[in-house]
């Protein structure tokens, strides 16, 4: 007796699944699940580019509309990746152009993307609405432009922290006058000044504009007048905030935030002067989100701001908001979900900023709904941590940097290990985790043993051997991410946990003891892995015992790729072949 479901049923039972993670569970659960998930699935997520071919992808999933892509490993971000590793867009999307013409969006983080990649995606999907490109490079404001003159049913066209070659901001005059599908609009990272006229033309014919993310090049005397054409955002990123207004001015402003009446986030303020932060008053008891990052903004200034923030519940900021402004955020912030508070830049030595652990354990203990946080700061200790760990031990993301490499608890002189072990007992959904300071093995023992759930890991200035890595390869069931840089393991505990990388993502080392030969019989021994040794100064001769600067390892189920630089060694390139000129077109 066949008991399988029709396939009518099962497409209407996937409709409800929305995670990729989830479908991609159902898709093994037996052949009939797969066919069906594969031919159902609209949005598709690919965290490593050369993970898996894109044209296979393309065949795979006939109904996809929506494609998120990562390129660069994470490190990237801290310039520990050379320029011209790869990454590269434009395979993904010619593939998908010639396969999925009904393609309607486009994520991309960490990714070389060229003009003509914009310009084949313009070309290509007529039904395009959602353009998202994330800490990319490689293209200009003509690429943009392609973009915006296209693809008229677009919707979302977001640059965010990407390099741009900023050609002029006459980019915005490409978008038809019929233009009226716009909800999303973020071109922050831009430095060119825009023509004020076309972004105002743009913003009264858009009527169902949510999200508008301007650029440091405008200026304060005229957000009052972009802000009375678009008075239905929910999210407002501001240019500089630091050019002088008249009185008159100054209310005009205010009174143009204050009928924000959807306005919930708000970012941008670059240079914001504390006698114009009254006018962002009216906002502040709306508010959810606050990004105060590039605001450098002293810490009695900030407590008047956030403490008429009641209803925050993500909150970035600089260190200048020193142990006193936590406590505000403490005793205000009830809401607050997630906090990062970066590093101002400021010489510590020079100034009067006073950030410390104090700050975080007092958020900890005034803000029951917090479960992520990323924290700058120069010194900790372990109470610090026990404290945090018995307070919150709903964490789901802990990222601490002490800034300091090796630096010991500043009370005791003690590794940070036991407070670190409270963080993994206690929080038993974490799933992400950076360490920093003064750690033994033992503190990656404790890692290796409590983090069950645990599916991301940094590690920077740690550990005193190999049993470092052996704990977390051996020991972390769900990890998918490991990033080492500068600690003292070899080869023993690689080559030994060998098996565990195929069920991993991906593993980034640079600056420990692994040795070209270790690379090789990795390479050797797990055909399914990728084993990049990235050397921008190649040596003429590298014997097997030499050490390697970074090796960067992925599972793929493509096979070697095919647009390797010079400066990255793999087992399968022939150094007769040069970089695939198709791969960076």
């Amino acid at each position: 007796m066949d008991r399988r479901f029709p396939f009518k049923v099962l497409e209407h039972i996937f409709s409800f699944v929305d995670s990729n993670e989830d479908r991609n569970s159902v898709s093994m659960v037996c052949k009939s699940w797969f066919e069906t998930e594969r031919r159902t699935r609209k949005r598709v997520f690919v965290g490593n580019c050369y993970a898996v071919s894109p044209l296979k992808v393309a065949r795979r999933f006939p109904k996809m509309r929506s494609l998120t892509l990562k390129g660069k490993p994470h490190f990237a971000d801290y310039n520990l990746v050379p320029d011209g590793w790869g990454g590269y867009a434009w395979p993904w999307i010619e593939a998908m152009a010639a396969r999925r013409p009904l393609l309607e969006e486009i994520r991309l983080k960490r990714m070389v993307v060229t003009d003509e990649c914009l310009e084949k995606i313009a070309a290509s999907f007529r039904d395009f609405k959602t353009l998202v490109l994330t800490s990319c490079e490689g293209f200009s404001t003509d690429g943009i432009a392609a973009i915006a003159s296209t693809c008229r049913k677009l919707r979302d066209l977001e640059l965010r922290e990407c390099i741009v070659d900023d050609l002029g901001g006459d980019w915005l005059s490409y978008f038809p006058e019929t233009s009226t599908s716009l909800v999303s609009l973020d071109f922050s990272c831009l430095d060119s000044e825009v023509t004020l006229s076309d972004l105002e033309r743009l913003l009264s014919r858009s009527p169902n504009l949510k999200s508008l993310k301007l650029n440091r090049s405008v200026t304060l005397d005229v957000l009052e007048s972009l802000l009375r054409r678009a008075p239905q955002l929910v999210e407002l990123g501001t240019g500089s905030f630091s050019d002088e207004l008249d009185p008159e001015e100054i209310s005009k402003l205010t009174k143009a935030l204050s009928e924000l009446k959807q306005l919930k986030s708000l970012s941008g303020l670059w240079d914001l002067l504390p006698e114009y932060i009254p006018v962002l008053y009216s906002v502040c008891p709306r508010l959810t989100s606050l990004n105060l990052s590039y605001a450098t903004v002293q810490m009695p200034d900030l407590i008047d701001l956030l403490s008429r923030c009641s209803k925050l519940q993500k909150l970035w900021v600089m260190d200048l908001i020193e142990d006193k402004g936590l406590k505000t955020v403490a005793l205000c912030c009830k809401e607050l979900r997630e906090l990062r508070v970066f590093p101002s830049g400021a010489d510590l030595d020079e100034t009067d900023v006073t950030l410390t652990e104090q700050g975080l354990v007092s958020v900890s203990e005034g803000c029951q709904k917090l479960e992520s946080v990323l924290y700058f700061c120069v010194q900790f200790t372990n109470a610090a941590l026990v404290s945090i760990a018995r307070n919150r031990p709903n964490f789901r993301c802990f990222r601490l940097c002490v800034m300091e490499p090796f630096a010991p608890d500043y009370r005791t002189q003690q590794p940070l290990d036991e407070g670190f072990k409270a963080i993994v007992e206690k929080c038993k959904n974490l799933r992400r985790l950076s360490v920093s300071g003064l750690l033994t093995d033992k503190a990656f023992e404790y890692i290796g043993v409590h983090a069950k759930k645990l599916r991301m890991l940094s590690i920077a200035f740690a550990g005193d051997s190999d049993l470092m890595l052996h704990h977390l390869l051996s020991g972390c069931e769900s990890l998918k991410k490991l990033e080492i840089r500068d600690c003292p393991f070899g080869d023993t505990a690689l080559l030994e946990n060998a098996a565990k990388l195929e069920t991993m993502r991906s593993l980034w080392m640079s600056s420990c003891f692994v040795s070209f030969g270790a690379c090789k019989q990795l390479s050797q021994k797990m055909p399914r892995l990728n084993v990049e040794v990235i050397d921008e100064h190649p040596p003429k001769t590298r014997p097997d015992s030499s050490p390697v600067e970074r090796i960067y390892i992925y599972r793929t189920v493509a096979g070697p790729r095919l647009d390797t630089p010079e400066f990255v060694w793999t087992i399968h390139k022939n150094p007769e072949v040069g970089v695939s000129r198709l791969a960076i077109r």
